[in-house]
């Protein structure tokens, strides 16, 4: 069976939403998301290894790398999770990192794993719905977001509120799973998310049922193309977007000017 990306259920206007291929009322989507995070966390950082056969860490290599926050700026990780990007980001000279992040149990485990590190200084957790983020407008001078846009309910909420936090001259970048580009590339890779990561996550953290909605979510998520035009419907300019690993993944850039 090929799958593959379809348009955004949240842009239909009606009363329901995708948890993965599954319609729900939109209302209970963020409930269910967070039911998932609430059982992978403990295992999160090993299943990314395994899933992606360890490609998530050069992807989020080159995603730090294009963000490049300076030690004068302020980077705001959303969905940060466990801690990934915003680690990489203050090794790499950020000045300041607010790790936000809808899930508490996943910021108890960034938190855990920023003290193991020495990490801890220029680094604030905040608990908070990207959709509805507690933080001045202006704020901040970087957004990012990796591999967490695609769990939010109401996705063109959440882009306006990057581009509302951002300061004139901000950017945001984005790294989500996109539409593979290399025809050869797609069987592999559907049996891989289909057939193998729910069997991983039923034998890694006994829950195949989160890591089968997972592969779902990322073929639910809007193409290079699509997101790119959700981007400019939300106020960001000069929105340019890379994909890497024959597009599997992708990095999407925008600026608040």
């Amino acid at each position: 069976m090929t799958e593959r990306n379809t348009p955004d259920p949240a842009l239909s206007g009606d009363d329901t939403i995708d948890f993965g291929y599954r319609e729900v009322p939109k209302s209970a989507k963020a409930g269910m998301v967070r039911q998932v995070f609430d059982s992978v966390a403990p295992r999160y950082d090993l299943m990314n290894d395994l899933m992606s056969l360890g490609l998530h860490r050069a992807w989020k290599q080159a995603f730090v790398a294009a963000i490049a926050a300076s030690p004068r700026e302020a980077l705001l990780d959303l969905a940060g999770g466990t801690g990934d990007i915003a680690f990489r980001a203050l090794e790499r000279g950020a000045g300041r990192v607010i790790l936000s992040d809808i899930n508490p149990s996943m910021l108890q485990v960034a938190q855990g794993r920023a003290l193991d590190r020495g990490l801890a200084s220029g680094l604030t957790f905040l608990c908070a719905d990207a959709e509805h983020l507690p933080l001045p407008d202006r704020s901040v001078e970087k957004v990012s977001m990796a591999f967490g846009l695609r769990n939010c309910t109401d996705k063109p909420a959440v882009l306006r509120e990057v581009r509302r936090v951002l300061r004139p001259g901000g950017r945001f970048h984005c790294l989500e799973f996109s539409r593979v580009e290399v025809a050869a590339l797609a069987p592999v890779y559907d049996a891989w998310s289909f057939r193998v990561l729910p069997a991983l996550g039923e034998r890694v953290a006994q829950d195949g049922d989160s890591y089968r909605y997972l592969a779902e979510s990322i073929r639910m998520f809007p193409d290079q193309e699509t997101l790119a035009g959700m981007m400019r419907a939300a106020g960001l300019e000069r929105v340019q977007h890379r994909s890497l690993t024959g597009g599997i993944v992708a990095i999407h850039t925008g600026w608040r000017l």
